[in-house]
């Protein structure tokens, strides 16, 4: 019995808790493409630079509070600078709509000239981010490191394996689950979520009924600044502050959405979460986890896994490519693509 409690904890701790970190930062990033799909109608490949722009504006924010001597230890400092960088982030957004799709809706131009348009502001704002804040990794949490770490799990309990969750792991859940939850909030019970909506059914009618086009685009460019912003410092704070990794995320965050049903902010969250698991069960190595199940003559020798952590993202690309054609609509029956 105590064998497999303890490869149920290298589950909890190597893949489940690891992949629900993920899947939340994925999670949101598709919640912002799916928006953006859904209500503007495009594809906005920019959405991961967006991310990226509002972890830089964060980190500087973050490291000029830390060297003011402000903390809020356990948590890291990061959380008081996420507000400024939402609103940069929001700020940056609707002077590039303004700038750039505002034109292009005007004369009702193809959605392949969005998404052309949004391939080039991908590399601007990707350009700007690397000026500002170079391309080498950047540090910046701080903070307790461990809500509770392995070592103090398995002294506690007394079992073999540990199990731990990193403070930013807690904080990347927890967050998620009240910007979500508001999210969904926001678009079913006030009066611009519910024209946002309708105007996404059916945009003519939408106009007929009096809604204000110009009103449910700044929200939504808005809302989708938010969401980029809070998965992008999120991811930051997991992990480390890298922007060519951003640029990386942009496949699993469009495979997350489109797997999901691209334009159902619903199939975003189990898009996210699907490939998030995938990604991190296909590329575990199970040796030490089998060696608990199995009998010493059947123990694995090799690290029994499936996929090299290299090529984690080739796991969402198969994923996407599969759901493409076999169901093109999505999980929850998004758009059509």
């Amino acid at each position: 019995m105590m064998d497999i409690l303890n490869a149920l904890i290298i589950l909890g701790n190597y893949i489940i808790i690891p992949a629900l970190t993920y899947g939340s930062q994925l999670a949101l990033g598709a919640l912002g493409v799916t928006l953006i799909y859904g209500i503007l109608r495009f594809s906005n490949f920019a959405h991961t630079e967006l991310m990226a722009f509002g972890t830089t504006i964060t980190i500087f924010l973050t490291w000029a509070l830390q060297n003011a001597g402000v903390s809020i230890a356990p948590l890291p400092t990061a959380l008081i600078a996420l507000p400024f960088g939402i609103l940069a982030t929001v700020t940056l957004v609707l002077a590039t709509d303004h700038l750039t799709f505002r034109h292009y809706r005007k004369v009702k131009a193809k959605p392949l000239t969005f998404m052309i348009v949004s391939i080039g502001l991908m590399f601007f704002i990707g350009g700007l981010v690397r000026l500002i804040i170079g391309s080498k990794d950047q540090i910046f949490s701080d903070g307790a490191r461990f809500i509770f770490s392995a070592r103090a799990f398995k002294k506690f309990t007394g079992f073999d394996e540990g199990l731990a969750l990193k403070t930013s792991q807690g904080i990347t859940i927890i967050i998620t689950i009240i910007a979500v939850t508001a999210l969904f909030a926001f678009l079913n019970r006030t009066r611009i979520g519910t024209a946002m909506r309708a105007y996404s059914d059916n945009e003519n009618l939408a106009l007929l009924s009096g809604i204000n086009p110009e009103r449910v685009v700044m929200i939504t460019w808005m809302l989708t600044a938010v969401l980029a912003t809070l998965a992008g410092v999120l991811y930051g704070l997991d992990k480390s502050f890298k922007p060519f990794i951003y640029m990386q995320l942009l496949l699993p965050i469009f495979a997350s959405a489109i797997v999901g049903g691209l334009g159902s902010p619903l199939g975003a969250i189990a898009g996210g979460y699907l490939i998030a698991f995938s990604e991190v069960a296909i590329t575990f190595a199970y040796k030490k986890f089998f060696g608990y199940l199995l009998p010493d003559a059947l123990a694995p020798e090799s690290l029994w896994q499936i996929l090299n952590t290299e090529y984690k993202f080739a796991v969402s690309f198969v994923i996407l490519v599969i759901v493409l054609l076999i169901r093109p609509q999505g999980i929850f029956k998004g758009k059509s693509i």
